[in-house]
Parts: C-alpha cells; structure tokens; sequence
C-alpha cells in the first residue's frame, strides 16, 4: 500500500475531474466510534484497532474544539445532520483539516447513530467546494469572475459576468471568449491567458476595453486579473479571471489625458489660425469624428472682436478642422472660406451658451431644414451627434466650435460636453492671446519701421549696407538704430546708436534720438558738437521722463551711446566722434583693417564733459564699419574676443558690400542675440577733379563778373550750357553778399554730383537770413531769389568761417528749364522786376 502522500499525488494527478476520497466512520449515540473504514485510516493513520470502541473526541487536534463538538452534537439531534471544518489529530501528531459531513443514520433518538463522511481538505477541488460560497458568488458578487480550463474553455461563471457579457450561461460553458465574440481584445486576452497558464505569474489589474454583445453601443473598460489555478501537488487544473467594470475610472482618465494634451498641444504659437487648428487636432478622434472652429472675420484680422445681433451678416471664416478622413469630406467649406452659421450656431454665437445634441434627427432637425448643403453632409456621413461650444474669452465670443460624430456609435453626453467647453476655454484664451499679440506685434512693428530708415538715401559719397536684429523678437524691436544722411557739399552723414533697454519704450526713445540727429545734421554741425547737443536733449528727457516714471511707476531713460561720422568725397576726409560708443572699423583697400583710437566722448545723458572728434584722411574704396556693442558683446565672449571676430569677417575689402555683411552676420550673430544689434557698412568712393572746380576770389566786387564767367565755363565744360543763367545768377548773389557783408578769403567751388552744388566760402561766422523785401524796397530779394531757384541751400560753419551753399538740378543741353511754379500769379511781375533788377546790377558790375 502507497503512504498517504503518494495516494494524494496518484489522486490528484490522475483526473482533476473526479471527486476526493471519502474517509468514513460510524458513532453511535454517546459519540463512541463503531465502524472504521480503510479510508479513515489512510486519512488520519488510526487503525480500526486503536479507534472503535473510544470516544470520538480523542482524534481532535486541541481540547478546546469540544466545545464546538458539543455545538455541533446539539444541531445534528435537533437538524438531523452536520457540516463543516474539523481540526483532526493525525497518528504521527500533525493536524489534518478535515471536511466533515455527519449524517443520522436512524429515525428513532433511542437507537440513532452516527455516519461520518470525511475528507482531506487539502485534498478537495475548487469545484467541490461549500455550494453556499458558490452560491453567493454567482448570484452577489459585483464582480465578474470565471473559471477556465486548461483548453481555456469556461466551466463555471457568475451571474455578473453573463449580465456584463450578454452572452447566456448555457452559451458560455465549455467554449473559449474568442469562440464567443470575435475581437482583437479578445484574442490579446487569450494570449496572455496561455502565458499565465505556462509560466504561473498573474496578471493583476490589466486594462481592456471594448464591446459586448449585450451593448454594442457602449464602450466598456475592464481591469482584469488572471491567475493559475493548481492543486496541492502542484498539477495545473486551469485559471480563474475576475474583471471589474471601470469604465467610470477609465473615461475620467481618459479625459484627464486628454486634457494634459490639450495643455501641451493647444496655444504653442502665437498665431490665431494655427492655434484654432491645435483645437481640432486635439479632439479628434479621441472626443469627435469631425471638428470644425469658426471664428470671427476681425479675429483673424486681428482687431476687437464685434458680434452683430443679425447674424446672417456676420461674417465667420473656417479657422480650422479636422476630421476621421483625409481632406475632412464631412466639411462645408475649406480653411480660409467664409462660413454661413446655420440657426443652432448662431444661437451660440449670440448667446454665448452651449448647445448638445445628442440626436441628429436626419429628417426633421434644424440643421436639414437651414442648409440643404448641410443636410446632405448629415444624410451622407451619418452624422446622429454634435455639440457645439462657444469660444469666447475675457467676456467676448470669438467664434464657434462644432463637435461631431457619426463613426463611433455612442452619442454625446453631458461628460463629453464639459471636456468639450474645457478643450474649448483654453483654445479660446490661447485664441484671444494670440490675437493680442499679432495686434501688439503688426503696432511695434509698423512702429519700428517708422522709426528706422525704409530704405537708404542714394548718394555718390558712399556705398551702403545694413543689418538690424532685435533681441526682443517678440516685439520685434529695439533701441539700435542707424542712419546715412546725406549732407551738403555731396558730404555724407554715418549715424549708429544704441539705446539702454529692449522693446517699445527703447525703440520710442531712439525714434526721438534719430529725428533729433536727423534735425542736427540739418544744420551741418561738427559730428563733436552735434553730440554736445544730442547730450543736453537726452538730459531733458531724462528729467522729463523721470518724472513721469515717479508718478506711473513706469521706465524712464537710462541713456544712450552714439557714433557720429562725416565722410566728405572731395577730402577723401572723414570726421568722427563717438559718445560712449565702440569704435569704428576701418578696412583699407588692401584688406587691413584698424580700430581708430578716437577720443570715447561719455555716453550720452552725463552732462558736464566735452566731446572730441577725431580726422582719418581715407583711400577711395575703404571700408567704415560701425556698429553696436550687441554685435561684438555676448555671454560667451568679451568685447576683446568680438572684436577680433570682427576684424577677421572684415579682411575681405575686395568682395561686394552685402557678402562681407553676411559674413559677419555668419561670424558673430547667434540665432537669439543677447542685445539689438545695428550694422552699418560703408565703402567709401571719391569724386574726381573734372568733377569739382573751385577758385579762390579777392575781396572785390569787380571780381563778380570773373566768378560769372569761370561758372560759365565749367557748365560749358561739363555740357550744362541750359543751367548756365540760373547758375550764374546765384554765383552773382552769393559772391555778392559774401563780398559786402563778409571777410577774406571768399573761395568759390562748383561740384558737379547729383545735382550741381554751388558753394561760397568765407572768413565770416555771421548767419545770412532770408528776407522778404517789399515791392519799393531796393535790395533784400538776394536770398529769396536764391531759395526759388535751388532745390536746397543753407549755410555750414567752419573752422576758418562759413560756407553759403546752393543746389541745382541739372540739365543738360538741349534740355528746357521750367520753373517749378510755386509762386502765386500776383509775384510774377514782382519777380521779373525783381530779375530785371539784378540782371542790371550784374551788368553795371560788369
């Protein structure tokens, strides 16, 4: 005979179908034992010797179990039978959990005995366990469980999952889930049943969804546990999965993800229409089949948005839209279209209210009834549900976004619409953002290029190139600025300046700071003491404006760094002075190139120190570069490191203007600057001597008529014979007044330039001023004479004195000179008494 543990393994092994041993044994009335099967030996290794004939209670495991023996007694008398758990004693001394069943196997009290059925728990199949727990688990349990098989076929269900499944319990046992239903899921689910089969690890709270037959409509989640199900020798008798409907949980999950991509994805440009387009990618497909946003016109324009109480005129653009299927079919109109709001939408619009419909009647629903072209998209996608969300922001509805479905089965609900109007809130605030922002950004923008030369004067002087970067790129400006102004005498002005501070309020103050410098060039002051000007207006504003920070708490100027530069074509001469600013880089020719040591000057807004400036005689084709210190100074690098950046992107005197400035845009300029960078580069140029005549001139009025003949014979000489007269005439006056109201030495220089340039130098500082003679007046109309018949003239102060200057358009020979007409018809016989005059007088000086 096998011992007991090889009996349990042959048994448990053998078919894990068939029922346990049963130990047996018979009691009469006092509890002694009389009967004692082989059984009950094998069970608990008593033989029938040492058993029959004690009492019973002599094989429990501890005394205190008499008490519930007693227990136990009382209810077979008074119910006829007994069951339960019974700790037993073995023969060797270890205690066996028997499964006890006590039967009465008489009627009559008198002669009643006992029949006791008796197994090793440990022994005992799930499938023979206590009916009562199978019992609540089937009819109770909120939990949907099962029992399978090694085949993965089910055996045994409770009644919540045949509820969930939808599929009949007579259905369900003896066939596998993929037998059932077929489903993705499904099989995914069996695979990994197989591999908790192979290797015996659980897979606890696994997530599924899908549908059942009993709901095709509903999209159901699940958390699924598997586990092996095997005996005590280890054989495997098949599995048990439990699942647990947690579609709740899963689709506030759901709409929690999706709201985190909502955040992440909606608004990551400042662009309205990309941020409209962020909203129906957001949405679709994991809330909608089809999203479409609409927006106000003036939105997308970027202005206030207005909504007009008849909508129909209204006009609303399609922003953006996605949907299921490629080219969105479902669409009525295409991005950028206008769009015509059927009567739902504009109620939204208007109201500013929600609107859900669950059910799209095909037939009946407003939307067929208002727009055919609708009614027909509805009819041919199948569209049964829509939501529509207003965007509104800050108080003020922008726009309309439409949720649709037709793919998936389920209607809108309420939960949806909530996520809907949360995807919609940020987009909408993201929307008006954006709109504020292109608004603020296209006003600095406009406001920079008001403030920034358009486009640089043409002039023979120099040949240019620029850069401008602003470090605020989302502003798009700054307090760089630069400047070419042409001068008098075909000189040229080179401005470059520098602003403390970024944005509106740097750029606001270098607007006044350039059309200052522009006023000051105007004048045609030295580049020193145009700085000392610009230093006294920069203090004023500097109080002004600190004032007006104190009061508004807002930023008042900080300072200003400028370089003034003057390159005259005919000296080859080039004047500058810097206040606080970095020196020019000069290129020679041959490639050399040189930062001047000029006197630094204090940044402007210091007050009390003077400004110097400094003369550097250049070949004709140098190059001047000047810049700011943006361009040179970064975190990464000293001022020293830039500059040698710069001197290196510079030794390439010979190639054009514009590639040596993208060589040193390449070379020193990062994507993101730390500071506004301005650039200016400048190729000199020079004017030849057939273009240029001067001659000096004795203090004597006899010398006037002299002075008319060599303009003749320079005009004659540069093939100008038509500009002669007027020409000869503003030598006459000029020469004239500097003769009677001046001091030696009186120099007189044509330079033939763009225009034809008249210049009369002499020793005096004194200003001249234009007057405006009466009719019986002898003398005064000089000037006046001088202004009608130039294009521009004004006076220059030198070292030695100052310089009358005058210029003419030219025209060549054979060409006819028309005066411009500016005056009124009562001057004309004023003005011809007035030419008649000075022609006489020319001809007595003669």
């Amino acid at each position: 005979m096998m011992n007991t543990v090889e009996t349990t393994a042959a048994f448990a092994c053998e078919d894990p179908f068939a029922l346990p041993p049963l130990a047996t044994a018979v009691l009469d009335r006092w509890g002694t034992v009389t009967s004692w099967s082989p059984a009950a030996q094998r069970l608990l290794g008593y033989t029938s010797e040492e058993v029959v004939g004690q009492h019973a209670v002599f094989i429990l495991y501890q005394p205190v179990d008499v008490v519930a023996v007693h227990a136990a007694v009382e209810r077979c008398q008074t119910e006829g039978d007994w069951g339960g758990l019974l700790p037993a004693r073995h023969a060797d001394g270890h205690r066996v959990d028997v499964g006890l069943r006590v039967c009465s196997l008489s009627e009559s009290a008198d002669a009643r005995s006992w029949l006791l059925l008796a197994s090793d728990v440990a022994q005992t199949r799930w499938w023979g366990a206590d009916l009562s727990v199978l019992d609540g688990l089937l009819s109770r349990a909120p939990i949907a469980m099962a029992v399978l098989d090694t085949e993965l076929r089910e055996v045994w269900l409770n009644d919540a999952l045949e509820r969930w499944g939808g599929i009949s319990r007579d259905r369900r046992l003896g066939r596998r889930p993929t037998e059932l239903m077929a489903s993705s899921s499904l099989e995914r689910i069996e695979a990994q049943m197989r591999q908790v089969l192979k290797t015996g690890v659980p897979l606890l709270d696994v997530g599924y969804q899908g549908r059942t037959s009993g709901d095709s409509d509903r999209q159901l989640a699940t958390s699924t546990s598997i586990f092996r199900l095997a005996d005590s020798a280890g054989c495997v008798l098949g599995l048990c999965y439990m699942s647990v409907d947690v579609t709740d949980r899963w689709r506030a999950q759901q709409r929690l993800a999706l709201l985190n991509e909502a955040s992440t994805r909606i608004g990551t440009s400042l662009d309205v229409g990309l941020t409209a387009q962020d909203l129906a990618d957001v949405a679709v497909p994991l809330l909608a089949d089809f999203v479409a946003v609409d927006l106000l016109d003036s939105v997308l324009r970027s202005e206030e948005p207005t909504v007009r109480s008849t909508v129909g005129r209204t006009p609303m653009r399609r922003a953006g839209q996605q949907s299921l299927r490629a080219g969105c079919p479902e669409s009525v109109a295409k991005i950028g279209d206008l769009v015509m709001l059927a009567a739902p939408a504009a109620r939204c619009l208007v109201e500013g209210e929600a609107v859900l419909e669950p059910v799209v009647d095909a037939d009946r629903s407003v939307w067929v009834v208002d727009d055919p072209a609708r009614a027909a998209k509805i009819r041919e996608f199948g569209i049964h549900s829509l939501m529509l969300v207003p965007i509104r922001a800050r108080g003020v509805v922008m726009g309309v976004a439409s949720f649709v479905r037709w793919a998936r089965p389920e209607p809108f609900e309420a939960d949806d619409l909530l996520l809907a109007q949360e995807f919609v809130a940020r987009a909408s605030l993201c929307i008006d953002n954006a709109r504020r922002y292109t608004r603020e950004h296209t006003a600095a923008l406009a406001l920079q290029r008001s403030l920034l030369p358009h486009r640089l004067p043409g002039q023979t002087a120099v040949e240019v190139a620029s850069h401008y970067l602003p470090a605020d790129e989302s502003a798009g400006v700054g307090g760089d600025w630069f400047d070419v102004i042409p001068l008098s005498g075909a000189r040229v002005a080179l401005v470059v300046g520098d602003v403390v501070g970024h944005g509106l309020h740097a750029a606001a103050t270098m607007g006044r700071l350039r059309t200052a410098v522009h006023t000051l060039a105007g004048l045609d002051l030295p580049p020193d003491e145009l700085l000392a000007r610009l230093d006294d207006l920069v203090i004023r504003l500097t109080d002004e404006e600190e004032d007006t920070a104190a009061a508004t708490a807002g930023p008042a100027v900080l300072g200003a760094t400028c370089l003034y530069a003057v390159y005259d074509p005919v000296s080859r001469i080039c004047t500058l002075a810097r206040a606080g600013h970095p020196p020019p880089a000069i290129v020679r020719p041959d490639g050399t190139v040189t930062f001047p040591d000029l006197p630094a000057g204090p940044p402007l807004g210091l007050g009390g120190l003077p400004f110097e400036a400094g003369e550097i005689e250049l070949p004709e084709g140098s190059l001047i570069a000047l810049y700011t210190n943006g361009l040179v100074e970064a975190r990464d690098h000293d001022v020293d490191a830039g500059l040698g950046r710069l001197r290196m992107a510079l030794e390439r005197a010979d190639e054009p203007l514009e590639a040596i400035r993208e060589g040193v845009i390449e070379a020193l300029l990062p994507d993101r600057p730390d500071d506004d960078v301005a650039l200016l580069l400048a190729r000199t140029r020079t004017l030849t001597a057939d273009q240029v005549a001067s001659w000096d001139l004795p203090a004597d009025f006899a010398v006037v008529a002299l002075a008319r003949a060599y303009t003749a014979r320079q005009l004659a000489l540069w093939g100008f014979d038509e500009a002669a007269f007027t020409t000869e005439l503003l030598v006459s006056e000029l020469v004239t007044n500097a003769i009677r109201y001046a001091t030696a030495p009186i120099r007189l220089r044509l330079i033939r330039d763009r225009t034809l340039i008249c210049e009369v130098s002499d020793g005096s500082s004194t200003s001249p001023r234009l007057r405006h003679a009466r009719a019986s007046d002898e003398g005064g109309r000089g000037l006046f004479l001088v202004a009608q018949f130039t294009q521009r003239w004004g006076a220059r102060y030198t070292a030695g004195g100052k310089t009358i200057w005058a210029e003419q358009s030219l025209f060549p020979s054979g060409s006819e000179l028309v005066l411009d007409g500016t005056l009124d018809d009562g001057w004309e016989d004023t003005m011809a008494g007035a030419l008649g005059g000075v022609w006489d007088a020319l001809c007595d000086d003669t």
